[in-house]
């Protein structure tokens, strides 16, 4: 059943008369709201937001910029805690028909993509949206608090970043019909791994002109039921406070995670050696596979294991619209040319459809058997480590070149 909320009542003194105010959504004209008047009201005032009613670790943020860039998109605005945590705002008019659907795929984007970034990217994009040199994103959370040490919070907003630690706030105007069902959209998907709020926004006008904001929350999710958080680079965060609980509840789950985060571990500890000084190792998931960051931001190297039918293998990964879809789209141009990354690459490498058909990837395999059997095991790691290491040798320098290729195009 949707939720209703009574009309805010203005009571006059001495006259008893109860006048109800009217939503500015309502009006017509120029005073009308809009999502840009929403977004400025929010940076000017952020204790508009009802934050402590959420998630009360996010409580006062600072208000860094509006319209962030990221690969994903404009973030409506960005926000930051003193103690480093980020805070990101979608603002939508619920009278858009689109709102409902594409709010969520649009905050989901913004917080993956964050995921991969660090306090250095952020402070980079900040200095360029705000067209500000030196440290901006450091100048204003110490306004806000003069106590910040600037090696502490960089190194906790880069963890948070990493481990998916935000508060994701979706306002809006007013509700409307299927608005609450987005709550509801979040919990089922397999992404949510941040701490969400849909916080309604209605404006009233008071008879003398002047405006009310009465923010509500519409609906919440909590922090503490995230399980593992996997991000693109192959890094993974275990925030089960107590693991036998899981073990309770999914045993089988767990005991596969297991089986992942050792057979990982083996490969990286024991088998993997990279020629590459450069190239960072992920750590061991509890996944069926690891992620290598790659010079062209927003591409990777996945590295996975299938248990059925016993099948190991590598391909390159990147985000659409990006650098790294650029320069990978730009190897695949040139596949069959004397001399490519085709013939560098070796093995069994070919190129393979991504889901959808639309996007070729680079891709090699190769199926060993049970991974279960020590033989298996062995072959399956001596494999992955010769590929791995030529993939890394022939894509990173390959891809780095690319990306600066598209960057000074101005793509």
């Amino acid at each position: 059943m949707q939720r209703q909320h009574g009309v805010p009542l203005l009571l006059s003194l001495g006259s008893g008369v109860a006048e109800p105010l009217k939503p500015v959504a309502q009006q017509g004209g120029g005073d009308a709201v809009t999502e840009v008047y929403i977004q400025a009201f929010i940076h000017e005032h952020p204790a508009c937001l009802p934050i402590a009613e959420i998630d009360a670790m996010f409580s006062d943020p600072v208000p860094i910029c509006t319209e962030l860039n990221t690969p994903a998109g404009s973030i409506d605005n960005f926000m930051v805690t003193s103690s480093g945590l980020p805070v990101l705002v979608e603002c939508k008019l619920w009278r858009n028909p689109e709102a409902r659907r594409e709010v969520v795929s649009q905050i989901l984007d913004y917080a993956k993509e964050l995921s991969r970034w660090s306090s250095s990217d952020v402070q980079r994009e900040v200095s360029h949206r705000l067209k500000r040199g030196g440290n901006p994103l450091l100048d204003m959370v110490r306004a806000a608090d003069p106590l910040v040490d600037e090696q502490q919070f960089n190194d906790a907003l880069t963890a948070n970043l990493r481990r998916g630690r935000f508060l994701l706030l979706i306002v809006g105007d007013g509700i409307r019909e299927g608005v609450e069902a987005i709550a509801e959209y979040l919990q089922l998907h397999a992404g949510l791994h941040f701490s969400l709020g849909l916080v309604e926004l209605p404006i009233y006008v008071m008879p003398n002109g002047d405006r009310l904001v009465a923010p509500r929350v519409l609906a919440r999710t909590a922090l503490v039921t995230r399980n593992v958080v996997a991000v693109p680079d192959g890094y993974s965060v275990d925030e089960v406070e107590d693991p036998t609980s899981v073990v309770e509840i999914d045993p089988e789950r767990t005991a596969l995670g297991d089986q992942s985060q050792r057979f990982w571990t083996d490969f990286l500890d024991n088998y993997l050696k990279l020629d590459d000084p450069e190239q960072p190792k992920p750590k061991p998931a509890r996944l069926g596979y690891i992620s290598f960051p790659l010079p062209a931001r927003t591409s990777w190297l996945t590295v996975y294991r299938s248990l059925h039918p016993g099948r190991v293998g590598i391909f390159l990964s990147c985000w659409r619209n990006t650098p790294g879809a650029y320069a990978m789209q730009a190897i695949v141009d040139e596949w069959k040319a004397e001399g490519a990354v085709k013939d560098q690459l070796g093995g069994t490498v070919k190129l393979y459809k991504t889901a959808g058909g639309t996007v070729d990837t680079i891709i090699d395999s190769l199926q060993v058997g049970s991974l279960e059997q020590p033989e298996a095991r062995k072959k399956a790691f001596s494999w992955l480590a010769e590929r791995v290491n030529t993939f890394v040798n022939v894509l990173r320098p390959c891809m780095r070149s690319l990306a600066a290729d598209y960057q000074s195009r101005g793509e």
